[in-house]
């Protein structure tokens, strides 16, 4: 991946604990590492194509001058956020602050932080059963996009398929997600049993009705659980109506687990499960 580089940039600052340096100030040295393909830049020689440097620069000295923080550690992260928000070419960046006025009482060049941040992509399974089951789907997506860390970059067709475990119930619409988030995994996962709870899920039969699952099938190449999931999802692999809207946008993906892609495990699943039916409105 292509880079830009911004080195040493001196700022002056009112971060910290001490009372004579929120008053008086020191000086910081700030440096990031923007990662972007800069192909098209250098193929057009048209600066919409890159960030300029000058305007960062500023933008990047005017936000760590007038915001104020306890901790050096929540100024790169306000800048690392800013950066990715800001230019949404930017995939992945490094921040790094430096204080060369730290008050060890020993000789000393500096001493600071660096830390990592870029865009995860997700990739999500999303059903409903009760209720205007489109409209369900449509508010889900338009919650996700609304969070300033994360936004909806591709989706499935939709399904109607039959109930899964508990089958006194309605059909489902299933369908699936790619998202883009700044969230870590917990977080993200926390994030959608919120988008769930707003939609007014209600958990009371396993595998019963509802008004909305979100469920995350992947996150980047990950492989990790917490109380409310496991990552990758651990029977997506089995379920024809989660691995069919899933081939629809990331057949090639490769299940980090199993080391197979994606439109392998349905071909698996498909000599044993019905294929299931695109969902038309006049149907309904």
């Amino acid at each position: 991946m292509d880079k830009l580089i911004i080195k040493d940039l001196e700022v002056y600052g009112f971060h910290g604990f001490e009372p004579e340096v929120d008053k008086s100030g020191e000086k910081y040295i700030i440096s990031a590492e923007l990662s972007l393909n800069l192909k098209e830049a250098g193929d057009t020689d048209r600066l919409k194509n890159t960030v300029n440097l000058v305007k960062i620069c500023r933008e990047i000295a005017d936000l760590f001058t007038h915001n104020q923080h306890k901790l050096i550690e929540s100024c790169a992260e306000e800048l690392a956020e800013y950066i990715l928000l800001t230019y949404p070419v930017v995939n992945h960046v490094s921040v790094s602050i430096n204080k060369p006025w730290i008050p060890a009482g020993m000789t000393i060049k500096y001493a600071g932080i660096t830390i990592e941040r870029k865009w995860h992509t997700a990739y999500l399974g999303i059903g409903t059963n009760l209720g205007e089951r489109m409209t369900n789907i449509q508010s889900a997506i338009d919650m996700i996009n609304e969070s300033k860390f994360c936004r909806v970059t591709n989706q499935s067709k939709i399904y109607e398929t039959e109930p899964y475990g508990y089958l006194d119930q309605d059909k489902f619409l299933n369908g699936a997600l790619e998202v883009k988030t700044l969230l870590t995994p917990r977080s993200f996962l926390r994030f959608l049993l919120d988008v769930e709870k707003k939609l007014k899920r209600e958990r009371i039969i396993h595998y019963g009705p509802r008004t909305m699952d979100l469920d995350v099938l992947f996150y980047d190449q990950i492989m990790t659980s917490f109380e409310e999931a496991v990552i990758p999802h651990p029977r997506l692999h089995e379920r024809m109506f989660v691995m069919k809207p899933l081939c629809d946008i990331a057949p090639y993906y490769v299940h980090p687990i199993l080391n197979e892609r994606c439109y392998r495990i349905a071909e698996e699943l498909m000599k044993t499960e019905n294929e299931p039916e695109v969902w038309k409105e006049d149907r309904v």
